[in-house]
C-alpha cells in the first residue's frame, strides 16, 4: 500500500471557514479519506477535516511559497 502524506490529524483550535469543492475534488476528499482510515486504523467520519492538513503539507513543500515567505520575513526583519 502506498504512504499517504499526511498521517493522524492533529486536535487543534479551528478557524471555521466556508469552501465550495467541486463534486470531482469532493469524491477524491472521501475516496482519500477512506483510503487513510485503512491505513491508518483511524475511522475519518468527517472527510472535509483533512482539508487543513493537506493544505498545510502543500504549502509546507511548495518551494516558490518558501522562498516568498522567506524573503517577507527578512524584510520585516529589517524595518
Amino acid at each position: 500500500m502506498a504512504k499517504l502524506k499526511i498521517g493522524t490529524l492533529p486536535d487543534d483550535k479551528p478557524v471555521k471557514i466556508n469552501v465550495d469543492l467541486p463534486a470531482s475534488v469532493h469524491r477524491d476528499l472521501v475516496a482519500y479519506a477512506k483510503a487513510l482510515a485503512n491505513e491508518s486504523g483511524q475511522p475519518i467520519s468527517d472527510p472535509g477535516k483533512l482539508i487543513a492538513p493537506m493544505l498545510a503539507r502543500f504549502m509546507a513543500t511548495d518551494r516558490g511559497f518558501a522562498k516568498l515567505r522567506r524573503a517577507s520575513q527578512s524584510r520585516a526583519g529589517e524595518g
